[in-house]
Order: C-alpha cells, then sequence, then structure tokens
C-alpha cells in the first residue's frame, strides 16, 4: 500500500509524504506505482523548473518506496500562486488513483497551523 500524507498551512498544501509500495503488479509492470511515481516526481520538478520554488526533497534511492517534498518557508507570492496550483493538481490526480485503486493507495490531507 502506498500511504500518502498531504500536509496544510491554511488553505495551501506545503507539503507531501508517500511510503510503500503499491504491490499491484511484478516490478516494472505495477502501472499503480507507475503512476504514482511519475505524477510525484513530475511535480517536483515542476515546482522546481516552473514555479522556481527551492523544493525541499527527502528520497529513500536506494530501496524506493520513500519521497517526501517541501514547499519553504519564505517563497514569493507568485512562486506560492504557481506551487499551489501544482499541489492542487497533484492531490486531484492521486485522489483520482486512489478511488480507482483503493486497495493499492491511502491519501490522507492533515491541516497545520
Amino acid at each position: 500500500m502506498i500511504d500518502i500524507q498531504f500536509r496544510r498551512k491554511g488553505s495551501n498544501f506545503m507539503s507531501v509524504e508517500m511510503s510503500g509500495h503499491a504491490e499491484a503488479g511484478p516490478y516494472g509492470y505495477d502501472v499503480v506505482c507507475a503512476a504514482v511515481s511519475a505524477l510525484s516526481i513530475g511535480t517536483v520538478n515542476s515546482l522546481s523548473e516552473i514555479a522556481e520554488i527551492p523544493v525541499e526533497v527527502v528520497s529513500a534511492e536506494d530501496s524506493g518506496g520513500y519521497l517526501e517534498f517541501t514547499i519553504p518557508a519564505g517563497i514569493s507570492q507568485k512562486q506560492m500562486e504557481t506551487g499551489q496550483i501544482l499541489m492542487k493538481s497533484l492531490h486531484l490526480s492521486l485522489k483520482s488513483i486512489e478511488e480507482e485503486y483503493s486497495e493499492y493507495v491511502k491519501i490522507n490531507s492533515l491541516k497545520g497551523k
């Protein structure tokens, strides 16, 4: 199961933490894992390149199965607005995967201060 935690500050998505493996198919053929991975890595790259946000990323590169990324404090309003579009798009896309493959993906949204 892939467990995904979105953390918010007010209405803004500020970080995402993903852990686990979908195990929806054999290694290299797991479409659920591939979809979640592509969306999350694409979002990290877009936050960095399009929104120009210095995203803080932690991952388990050797074993996989873990990714966390955070939008840091102190960015401009424009960066935050662009970043929120990207984060909301990620949330919407992952929710669609969760609806279709709920036995493999679980999403929680936590509200912070």
